[in-house]
């Protein structure tokens, strides 16, 4: 309670004298945790401006409780709450118990529709989860220095404090759209972009801002599940359509829009969630003027650009758009740190007005600190050389694993070393990978299966192996405890 004023209910008129109402009230934010044993209590002097009665009515509570044994006084420090607390049933005006809160809801919540899919691994864990960055590679320094420095820019400074636009501060918009015309060939400005609080929460607005009950919505059939769940949330009907190692099927795709009206197709076609496979150039040709044709919108949703090792960089499909049908994603998750939040959408501006609309509803803005704090990082070059240097440190990683496959677990899994990205799938045949996935769990060490990708929720003798968490020593020790528990 430190520092706070501490408010209770008093009534003037009422029948109790009001020293013993202070008493009561008091009691009962000890019963109900909302005071906890050995909290300092206001001074009588505080507690009587905040209630606005006499100083003398607040000592008497005071004493009434300090003979309770609800109450200590200690002097030159203060009066606390007891730590040896009374018995339940005190003299005549304790309350009956009450939890600190209630374990039900008083009302219906109706049917589940949302699992939370996140469980903290226990410590210790290693972790070759796929799309997943090492966090203590990110340039902490230097963001913190940046931030501060956006904070202590006298009135500007402040204004970041403020309501800011919701579709992102303007100063970051500009660097991130200079940044993809620079590498990915987009013809991007500030207008043309919003910024989210990560790319699901852009999953989320186009869903509700582009989506109506029973729209189709063709997916891979091993996919991002989450980005389901938002399409799902708006009442999409999903239908998922075949993956190989060129990518997503677009004839599938092409003999589901001579069927129905399908309002969106949502693909990663760079590198493949889960399995790394690059769209094939005449599958995105045909994609696009697929999209054209039967005005359907693309969602590409590109996670993890920035990792490419070998052979030419790949542009996105939105390089190529010349109809206005690509919704473009991207993070800044994987390349700095998840935990930043930051993602952006480029697209036709109506496309980002109705987002940006959609987003103040549910969010009124970014953070505009953080937000700047970034901008000025891209602005400097700070983002592109840490980008250099990680990637070369995942590259380094990418080919640890592969090697420490190929010498402990060559005969028991197959896998291509993957051009970019930043996890591999690999071919287990004749292994039931999730009771493997259960055993290594309780080894210290998590991967993630097929099952957990796939739409309709069987079992494949595949599984996704990310290494950009963890260093050389870190995935040798993972690999030798994958073959432990074989």
């Amino acid at each position: 309670m430190r520092g706070w004023e501490h408010t209770i209910a008093v009534d003037d008129a009422g029948r109790e004298p009001v020293f013993l109402q202070i008493a009561r009230a008091l009691v009962e934010d000890v019963r109900r945790g909302r005071l906890r044993p050995g909290d300092l209590l206001p001074s009588s002097r505080a507690l009587a401006a905040t209630l606005r009665v006499h100083r003398n009515t607040v000592l008497a509570a005071y004493q009434e409780l300090y003979a309770e044994g609800w109450i200590t006084m200690e002097k030159a420090r203060g009066t606390f709450v007891s730590r040896e607390l009374p018995e339940p049933r005190p003299r005549h005006f304790a309350p009956s118990p009450r939890s600190v809160m209630p374990a039900r809801a008083g009302f219906e919540l109706g049917a589940a529709t949302v699992q939370v899919p996140y469980r903290p691994p226990p410590r210790g864990t290693l972790l070759l989860a796929g799309g997943l960055p090492d966090v203590r590679l990110a340039p902490a320094l230097e963001l913190a220095r940046a931030y501060r420095r956006a904070l202590a820019t006298g009135s500007s400074g402040r204004a970041l404090l403020d309501y800011g636009d919701p579709q992102g501060h303007v100063r970051l918009r500009s660097a991130l759209a200079a940044m993809l015309s620079a590498t990915r060939g987009l013809a991007a400005d500030a207008s043309s972009l919003l910024v989210t609080r990560g790319s699901q929460m852009a999953l989320y607005l186009i869903a509700r801002a582009l989506f109506q009950p029973g729209d189709v919505v063709a997916i891979e059939a091993l996919g991002y599940r989450p980005a389901w769940e938002a399409f799902r949330q708006a009442g999409a009907r999903l239908v998922p359509l075949p993956v190989d190692a060129a990518g997503l099927d677009v004839d599938a795709l092409a003999q589901l829009v001579g069927r129905e009206r399908v309002r969106a197709v949502y693909v990663t076609p760079h590198h493949h969630y889960p399995t790394t496979a690059t769209l094939a150039p005449g599958r995105r040709l045909r994609l696009l003027e697929l999209a054209r044709a039967a005005r359907l919108a693309v969602i590409e949703d590109d996670y993890d650009h920035e990792f490419h090792y070998d052979g030419r960089p790949i542009l996105p499909l939105a390089a190529a758009d010349e109809a206005g049908v690509v919704i473009y994603l991207g993070t800044l998750s994987k390349i700095l740190a998840p935990g930043l939040r930051i993602g952006y959408v480029v697209a036709p501006r109506p496309v980002i007005e109705r987002l940006t609309a959609h987003r103040a509803i549910v969010d009124r803005q970014g953070d505009q600190a953080v937000e700047c704090a970034v901008a000025s990082l891209l602005e400097d070059g700070v983002v592109q050389r840490h980008a250099r240097r990680v990637r070369r440190v995942y590259q380094g990683r990418r080919d640890a694993l592969a090697e420490a496959l190929d010498a402990q677990l060559g005969g028991v899994v197959r896998f291509d070393r993957p051009m970019g990205g930043i996890a591999l799938w690999a071919h287990a045949p004749g292994v039931d990978v999730d009771g493997w996935a259960a055993r290594c769990l309780e080894a210290g060490v998590v991967f993630h299966t097929a099952k957990r990708f796939a739409f309709d929720g069987r079992a494949r003798p595949y599984l996704r192996l990310g290494f950009a968490t963890s260093n050389e020593v870190e995935l040798r020790e993972a690999v030798r405890r994958l073959r432990s528990r074989l």
